[in-house]
């Protein structure tokens, strides 16, 4: 992490979303949704989207977005108390989101918004994921948060709505 915290690395450079502009969403993120814990976002495309998903969670196609707990983010889902305190897991990095440019291009094409904003979402989404939510079991928990911070930070409709019944 920089010394400002959350960072956003770029595989490639795009004219379609500013970079310094993402870096600031995402220390935004990081103070209001994550209580101050950093974490980092790989803007890239759909081959190492492809790669990563098949090669942590086994499914051989590229998606929008995944998200990697910290090792300590990960143990600390699982177990009801922290592992050394509160003030250890305050400084540890929650871990890292990956996004594909070439789907943020194509959904925000889809849903009729700039590809920045696209990437804001699915930021977002990932942040949520690395602070323990998960959309499939968690009996809509993750869906309000998601709105609730969608209508704060102004963003449009998220992922989960989109796909909802």
């Amino acid at each position: 992490m920089s010394p400002e915290g959350s960072t956003v690395t770029f595989r490639r450079d795009t004219a379609e979303a500013r970079p310094r502009a993402l870096a600031r969403f995402a220390r935004k993120l990081q103070a209001e949704v994550a209580k101050g814990r950093a974490f980092h976002c790989l803007i890239t495309g759909d081959a190492e989207m492809r790669r990563l998903n098949l090669e942590f969670l086994g499914k051989d196609f590229a998606t929008d977005v995944l998200s990697f707990p910290s090792w300590a983010e990960a143990r600390q889902t699982r177990r009801s108390a922290p592992l050394s305190g509160a003030g250890l897991l305050a400084c540890l990095p929650l871990g890292d989101i990956a996004i594909s440019m070439a789907r943020a291009r194509a959904q925000a094409r889809r849903y009729g918004h700039g590809v920045e904003i696209e990437v804001r979402i699915l930021m977002l989404h990932g942040l949520l994921h690395l602070l323990g939510m998960d959309h499939e079991a968690d009996g809509g928990r993750m869906a309000r948060a998601e709105k609730r911070w969608r209508a704060r930070l102004g963003l449009p409709e998220g992922l989960i709505e989109r796909v909802a019944p």
